[in-house]
């Protein structure tokens, strides 16, 4: 392995390097971006328990807040309840917004990974071209292995940097994907709070189901 690392050329090390940066995002990502993590299934129904029970205070939300994403989200509905319906929702989607930016971090990064890696693979096979005709000006074509150590330089190279940007570029889209589904997901769930609060005549009123292990669940009647 070495060996065909080290045939590639210095353009291996930076792509190498990248390789290794691409590593550590998606394994993050993957840590970060798990349902339980942002989407706690019983968020939503042990608020509104502590909202009918009149046991809300700011402690509470503070706590709820701080504890999940969706808690952001949440929270930022909470802290306009005494408002109309469209405040509090204008204030659950400014919140997402920061939220969805917060969960997208460092994906721009894997993207600028997936888009240069095949660019360094490239430059690798024209430094590598070059190699080789500057070998048959030198000395002709009577030296064939002169010639092979430009053209695997090239080869290495090129094979080197597809093979971190396709990967690279495939999670970058997953985790795009996911960060958008968990947005709605926290954006439903806080406003199927909000509609139950706003139509809460008393503390008989029914809870919100339990979110189940998908995105958010439809608003509460």
């Amino acid at each position: 392995m070495w060996e065909i690392v080290s045939a590639g050329g210095l353009l291996m090390l930076p792509i190498i390097a990248c390789s290794i940066v691409a590593v550590a995002i998606v394994l993050e990502r993957f840590i970060s971006l798990r349902s339980e993590r942002v989407l706690p299934a019983n968020l939503v129904a042990d608020v509104w328990r502590m909202a009918s029970n009149r046991q809300l205070n700011d402690d509470k939300v503070r706590e709820v807040q701080q504890g999940s994403p969706l808690g952001r989200v949440v929270a930022a509905g909470l802290l306009t309840r005494g408002q109309d319906r469209e405040v509090m929702k204008t204030a659950i989607e400014e919140v997402g917004g920061h939220v969805a930016h917060d969960l997208g971090r460092y994906l721009n990064a894997l993207g600028t990974i997936a888009a240069v890696t095949p660019l360094l693979g490239l430059l690798g096979t024209v430094v590598g071209m070059i190699s080789v005709f500057t070998n048959i000006t030198t000395v002709g074509v009577g030296n064939p292995a002169q010639l092979a150590g430009g053209i695997s330089q090239a080869l290495i190279t090129t094979a080197g940097g597809l093979c971190v940007a396709i990967p690279a570029l495939m999670f970058h889209r997953y985790f795009r994907a996911r960060v958008d589904a968990l947005v709605i997901g926290m954006e439903k769930e806080a406003l199927k709070l909000v509609d139950v609060l706003q139509r809460r005549p008393g503390p008989r009123a029914s809870a919100p189901a339990a979110r189940g292990g998908s995105g958010g669940a439809s608003a509460a009647a």
